[in-house]
């Protein structure tokens, strides 16, 4: 590694890790919220009250994500070529009064009508936070910049999955929609003053930090290939692979997200309340994961190894679920705590592969390529897994299908061949750095 990468280690680093990761985690966090708490209120009396049967709720659950797919690259280019700064600003605003809006709405039409706005919204704020973390970090840091972003996600099941079964318990399910729609609209005011674009935008970097900072990332794109324009990028078969990767993985992820306090609440026999608890327990999990694996990811340069080997667990696990079956539900409980952190650890690793062997110009919109990929996903599953447990009357079909949309997703990992400048620059490496 070289002396400026090397700098940017040290105190730089730890200062852009402190100004930056609390806005890109508190962000994105808020945006995954509403893809939680419908699950709650679909359990806790909505499902009742608007007249919601089980393939109708599994159908309100997937639409948000075909509203999701809808604007990826359409984000990714706004934020790589204007601003991620604007257009996640007024994100927050629009999916924080269109998540209260749920709380109002009084038949199914509106219901799905407001999921899918809300999805189209949400669905520039991944490659819009994405594009963003590229501008800030360099490639030793991606791993650990990306996981504090996508802890997002487990963190935010961890406290939503407690506090959305209280509240629907304490206040109902309209309350529930209505009070956790408003912290978005507050935080994007507190974006809008502390997010900058780039490094020489913020005061808290002084000029020389941020030039080198620009000259450490313009050094990495020196053994990328020089594309033109991003459907060049969409030309490339390990961008198409690694979206199938993430579609298989979401399969999996947001079939096992949406329906599990459904499943935990019937195999436990609890209220919603303690529901709430158990439901946290496998994004605790998640968590500490997630921050080991993109630890060890930075150190050794090696973003396949941990990513496949946590998908092959998880779906073992989820198979581990259905051996023991409904009559068994704590066993049982307990294979789907280790796959549901499974299904988190390998986000960060994940996300660091495309800005490693595209060029920033056209890694934003490749990224959403595969994000969008993902949301389709995320529609199948929810809508699959929904299926199922309404045909079948369980769970243990659904714990078949996430178990093999998982190895899917890890037989998809192996095969992408991931090599990038790192590891065509050997003398970049730190003696003792393992890569593939």
């Amino acid at each position: 590694m070289n002396s400026s990468a090397a700098r940017m280690e040290l105190p730089a680093a730890e200062k852009r890790f402190a100004h930056l990761v609390p806005l890109a985690f508190i962000t994105y966090s808020l945006a995954y919220l509403d893809r939680v708490n419908y699950g709650f209120a679909a359990a806790g009396g909505m499902a009742r009250d608007l007249g919601i049967t089980e393939k109708t709720s599994a159908l309100i659950s997937a639409v948000f994500f075909l509203g999701y797919f809808l604007f990826q690259i359409p984000g990714a280019a706004f934020a790589s070529r204007r601003s991620a700064k604007v257009l996640i600003f007024w994100a927050l605003i629009l999916w924080g009064i269109l998540s209260a809006l749920t709380g109002v709405v009084t038949t199914i039409p509106m219901l799905l009508l407001v999921r899918f706005l809300l999805g189209v919204v949400e669905g520039v704020v991944m490659p819009a936070m994405l594009v963003w973390l590229t501008a800030w970090f360099n490639k030793r840091e991606r791993s650990r910049a990306n996981t504090f972003l996508i802890l997002g996600n487990p963190v935010t099941l961890l406290w939503a999955s407690a506090g959305s079964g209280y509240l629907v318990q304490s206040l109902g399910w309209k309350m529930m929609f209505i009070l956790e729609g408003l912290p978005s609209v507050i935080w994007a005011f507190a974006w809008w003053a502390m997010a900058k674009d780039k490094p020489e935008q913020a005061k808290w970097i002084s000029p020389a930090e941020a030039l080198e900072m620009e000259q450490v990332l313009s050094s990495e794109q020196k053994h990328l290939p020089q594309l033109t324009d991003y459907r060049a990028a969409f030309r490339d078969l390990r961008v198409w692979q690694l979206g199938l990767q993430l579609f298989c993985w979401s399969l999996g992820l947001y079939g096992f997200v949406l329906w599990l306090p459904k499943i935990v609440r019937e195999g436990s026999q609890q209220g919603m309340g303690a529901t709430g608890l158990l439901s946290a327990l496998p994004y605790v999990t998640g968590v500490f994961l997630m921050l080991a694996a993109s630890h060890f990811s930075d150190r050794w340069q090696n973003r396949k190894l941990f990513v496949w080997p946590f998908l092959l667990t998880g779906a073992l696990a989820f198979y581990g679920s259905y051996l023991f079956g409904a009559n068994h539900f704590w066993p049982s409980f307990a294979c789907l705590i280790i796959a549901g952190g499974c299904i988190f650890a390998g986000y960060g690793p994940f996300f660091s592969i495309v800005p490693e062997m595209l060029p920033r110009r056209v890694a934003g919109e490749a990224m959403a390529l595969v994000n969008s990929l993902g949301a389709l996903g995320g529609f199948a599953g929810t809508y699959i897994v929904g299926w199922l447990n309404s045909t079948t009357g369980g769970p243990g079909a659904s714990f078949l299908f996430l178990a093999a949309s998982l190895a899917a997703a890890a037989v998809c990992m192996l095969l992408v061949k991931t090599q990038n400048a790192l590891e065509k620059s050997p003398a970049n490496v730190p003696s003792g750095t393992v890569v593939e």
